[in-house]
């Protein structure tokens, strides 16, 4: 059989179904059925976290004090959203999510909200096993299906809102409904907290002052308007730009202008107590996330890849300005 493969190959031919390994066929196929069950394929972010970060920490008993996750989601549903590399995965499958809050409550842990959390630092007095879960957007399915699964462990959620996408019936965008104004009140009286995600969701540093304005301003008083409830905390849509140290600058100064407190980002690893306030880091969580995994984010293993991230965006930003500037030369 491989040699029959290799004259093929020689010979420029493809590779019939017939003629592949059917060892190769039956592990697609069991990676396949593992999937259901939140098996995580081999990615070198849950390698090197299961098998470096995570080890290296519990080793050399690397000191947390002071350091919080801030779990990210985004959807808690099986709408995979386009999204093929488990990496960018932003969906997690309701009977995983309902797992993984068992496994923060099994472990001790207990929640806040961005805002309580804020409170917490500026008194100096975060409360061990503290967590902190977000979810960006205003998918419906947090009414549905996310909120029951907190609720049974008396945990609290933020949820930031893309105000133009909550309407008072479902609006239904790229095959997912958003909430309503009436099911985003009624979570807020039940303890949830809503955050600005802007109000179309646009990559900011694509506008100028007067649209940043409008994205920053509006939101935070349309969800203000409807729950006649402050609005502190913030979450940036889109990679955040930490490596655009002037537009970050800019950022903060308007985010305290319009009354913010708080605010959360994309930047990887749990948050520190020193860290900037309005731009905290987080971890993303998804149905990839088996229990090595998330345990391994909970206690630092993920924290390394904060660097990485960086010096990516560093690079690509440096590269960009130095073609925009040779374009302008032209």
């Amino acid at each position: 059989m491989a040699l029959e493969i290799k004259q093929r190959i020689a010979r420029g031919e493809s590779i019939s179904s017939r003629t592949r390994s059917p060892f190769g066929h039956r592990m697609r196929q069991s990676l396949s059925n593992m999937m259901g069950d939140g098996f995580v394929m081999p990615r070198m972010d849950r390698l090197a976290t299961l098998y470096l970060g995570y080890p290296m920490k519990r080793l050399f008993n690397l000191n947390d004090a002071g350091h919080i996750p801030i779990l990210m989601y985004h959807s808690v549903s099986d709408n995979m959203f386009g999204k093929k590399h488990p990496y960018y995965q932003i969906n997690t499958s309701p009977r995983i999510f309902a797992r993984q809050m068992k496994w923060l409550h099994e472990a001790n842990y207990q929640t806040l909200t961005v805002a309580q959390l804020r409170d917490a630092i500026d008194k100096g007095a975060v409360p061990p096993k503290t967590v902190v879960i977000t979810f960006d957007d205003g998918y419906r399915d947090f009414y549905t299906d996310a909120f029951s699964a907190m609720r049974r462990y008396g945990y609290t959620a933020t949820i930031y809102l893309a105000t133009g996408r909550i309407q008072d019936t479902p609006a239904r965008i790229d095959g997912a409904d958003y909430l309503t104004w009436n099911e985003v009140a009624e979570l807020h009286r039940e303890g949830i907290e809503f955050g600005s995600h802007t109000v179309s969701h646009p990559d900011l540093r694509s506008l100028g002052p007067d649209e940043i304005d409008y994205e920053l301003c509006f939101s935070k008083e349309t969800i203000e308007d409807h729950l006649g409830a402050p609005v502190r905390s913030f979450a940036y849509p889109f990679a955040f730009p930490g490596e655009d140290r002037s537009f970050v600058r800019f950022l903060e100064d308007q985010l305290k202008s319009y009354g913010f407190e708080s605010g959360v980002s994309t930047i990887l690893g749990r948050a520190e107590i020193n860290d900037t306030r309005f731009f905290l880091p987080r971890l993303p969580v998804n149905s990839w996330d088996d229990y090595a995994l998330f345990r391994a984010k909970l206690g630092g293993g993920y924290d390394w890849l904060q660097w990485p991230q960086w010096l990516h965006k560093y690079v690509h930003h440096n590269v960009s300005l130095m073609q925009r500037s040779a374009a302008e030369l032209k």
